[in-house]
């Protein structure tokens, strides 16, 4: 299916919104992106024509809509989750691709608004995330990967990060690095577009993923890359970071619901022939079905507010996001147990899920991570 297979409402030139948006993103997740499903997770297909597709309507970009960025995230996560109940790779590319739409919007700079992002909204240009690393950071997990050293008009970046999805020669991502600068002593970040086709930019072939081999997943090595004013996010990065993470986290709610709900569906999909027995199983489809629904109204929620910048705050998306990677797991592993053999055939869309889940609980924030930030945020000190 392509959008001329749509109806003629959802095909204008201009992005959809409300359940318009989620009606052609749910004809074109069951249409076109359900063929190509098995060679992405199997061939490891990018599936370049889709998302380009699926960002014409406005599905990346519904929490752009507003020029202060306070859009509809409600909406973006909404579609996100269509998505990602026929292909979590596709889900988490089309995350990867909202939130760097929100560096540039929210950077402030010219150069990466204007023209440039009306670019990235409508899918011309597509662009990831390098912040993995930079997170991990910031929690005092491991160091940070990529230096800048200053020089005139900007920085030289050294430096490599293992993986950073959907990317390819002509795309870009957002990146920070720690400025090494003797005449300033002190830490500081600088965040940047990091352009994959720039002098100095190398994009290396990664090991097979597991649910993940279309993802457009590299490996960057960075040798004196220079980033000028025009790449510039944010300088110094750390306040910028704190004022989007709730909203960078948020998003990812939407691959964890789609996934969810999937499984969920299977489950279903068995029912009239193994209900009988599917009986005696924990996690049955009705109970995590009530479950899922009250998460994804909790986060709705959120959504209506995703710049609010308070400890309180950010420790309920935190815990909305670890919640939904836990049930993730759990409605993966039941729909396994519902479907019984015929979800151990690697061409099942059960075992596909089942690998979804788990990557769901170890992308950056995993589970641990997300623990980990709870239980600090929730002993610090409140301020006098």
């Amino acid at each position: 299916m392509n959008l001329a297979d749509l109806p003629r409402e959802l095909t204008n030139n201009e992005p959809l919104v409300g359940d318009a948006l989620l009606a052609a993103v749910r004809a074109l997740a069951q249409g076109l992106l359900t063929e190509q499903v098995e060679a992405i997770d199997r061939k490891g297909l990018y599936p370049l024509a889709t998302l380009r597709q699926f960002a014409a309507m406005g599905t990346m970009s519904a929490h752009l809509d507003s020029a202060a960025g306070t859009g509809d995230y409600g909406l973006a996560i909404r579609a996100m989750a269509e998505a990602s109940r026929v292909c979590g790779a596709t889900g988490f590319m089309m995350w990867c691709q909202a939130v760097c739409g929100l560096y540039m919007q929210q950077s402030g700079n010219p150069a990466l608004m204007g023209e440039a992002l009306q670019r990235h909204v409508s899918g011309v240009g597509l662009g990831g995330t390098a912040l993995s690393n930079p997170m991990k950071s910031y929690a005092q997990i491991e160091s940070l990967l990529l230096k800048a050293v200053p020089v005139d008009g900007g920085y030289l970046v050294n430096g490599t990060l293992p993986w950073v999805s959907n990317l390819a020669l002509d795309h870009y991502c957002g990146a920070i690095a720690a400025v090494v600068d003797s005449a300033a002593p002190g830490s500081r970040e600088v965040m940047f577009l990091l352009r994959c086709d720039a002098p100095g930019v190398e994009l290396r072939e990664c090991p097979s993923f597991s649910a993940m081999e279309g993802t457009g997943t590299y490996a960057l090595r960075l040798k004196d890359h220079f980033i000028g004013a025009d790449e510039i996010i944010a300088d110094p990065a750390k306040p910028y970071i704190a004022r989007i993470r709730a909203a960078f986290v948020m998003l990812q709610c939407g691959m964890a619901v789609g996934i969810t709900q999937g499984a969920i569906d299977s489950m279903w999909a068995v029912e009239p022939q193994l209900g009988h027995v599917n009986q005696f199983l924990e996690d049955r489809p009705a109970a995590l079905q009530a479950e899922l629904d009250a998460l994804t109204a909790r986060v709705m929620t959120m959504a209506a507010t995703p710049f609010d910048t308070t400890r309180e705050f950010f420790i309920d998306v935190l815990d909305a996001r670890a919640h939904g990677a836990e049930l993730c797991l759990r409605a993966a592993q039941s729909a396994l147990m519902h479907q019984g053999a015929r979800g151990y055939l690697m061409s099942s869309s059960v075992q596909r899920r089942v690998r979804e889940s788990h990557f769901v609980a170890i992308v950056t924030p995993a589970i641990k991570h997300l623990r980990m930030e709870i239980a600090n945020l929730s002993t610090e000190e409140m301020p006098v």
